[in-house]
């Protein structure tokens, strides 16, 4: 089919549940090829799948744990046996957890980090050779706000995020002459399963502070998304876009 994002094959981790699945249909629904990875629920993985494919598009799911880089390796290279050497990536695998400062082991760092900024890192470095060879690459990292603000409940995935926006500009700097763009979106609090695994009174006290009065919905990412990809953004690499209703402000 025809569309603004034909010919292209985008790599989305995460991209069968929350952000990662509203990323994956826009962006077939625009003509994209759609790699889509992820870790469980192998019966919602195979039902996004169909509903790419009825788009009338190459869709395909692949699991991996992106913490671990020669699972992520092997993942691209499926990928690329699939629908070919992807040039397009959208990172959205991550994970969260509440916990107060004092009360964060090494362990839960450890596992956050790991996904969150190692993941990063492998599934970046793992894609990042066919698009300079290629001669053409456009990446989207999915930050949060939680990079920019202090957040004593989540010390580890605020960290790991806010490395998330360094490896971000560094790459973003280090590859622009190869016509590869990277950019960061950091999204508020949103409309997806791990949203609603976090206490009521933090999602309570999160949307008091959101000008807009409302949690944001994965749609509204995926645009943001499918902007920083197109060629609507073409002058713009290096740079974090926030998404959150206005509770976050960067000035």
């Amino acid at each position: 089919m025809g569309g603004p994002f034909s010919g292209h094959r985008v790599l989305v981790t995460g991209g069968t549940r929350g952000i990662g699945r509203a990323v994956s249909l826009r962006l077939a629904a625009e003509g994209a090829d759609v790699a889509m990875n992820y870790l469980s629920r192998d019966d919602s993985a195979r039902a996004v799948r169909g509903e790419v494919r009825a788009f009338g598009v190459e869709g395909e799911i692949f699991r991996a744990d992106i913490s671990d880089p020669d699972e992520t390796r092997a993942m691209v290279e499926a990928v690329r046996s699939a629908i070919g050497p992807p040039d397009m990536l959208v990172n959205c695998a991550g994970l969260a957890k509440v916990e107060q400062a004092e009360e964060v082991s090494w362990e839960s760092w450890r596992r956050i980090l790991s996904i969150n900024l190692d993941g990063s890192f492998n599934v970046l470095y793992a894609t990042k050779d066919d698009m300079i060879l290629q001669g053409f690459g456009r990446v989207v990292m999915l930050s949060s706000i939680s990079a920019l603000r202090p957040r004593p409940q989540l010390v580890h995935y605020s960290a790991a995020k806010a490395g998330v926006l360094a490896l971000v500009r560094s790459c973003a700097g280090a590859w622009a002459a190869h016509n590869v763009r990277i950019n960061a979106v950091c999204p508020g609090m949103i409309e997806t399963e791990p949203a609603f695994d976090l206490p009521a009174e933090f999602i309570e006290s999160a949307l008091g502070d959101v000008p807009l009065g409302r949690i944001g919905q994965p749609e509204e990412i995926a645009s943001v998304v499918r902007f920083l990809l197109s060629d609507e953004s073409s002058y713009i690499t290096g740079q974090t876009v926030v998404a959150s209703g206005g509770r976050v402000m960067l000035t």
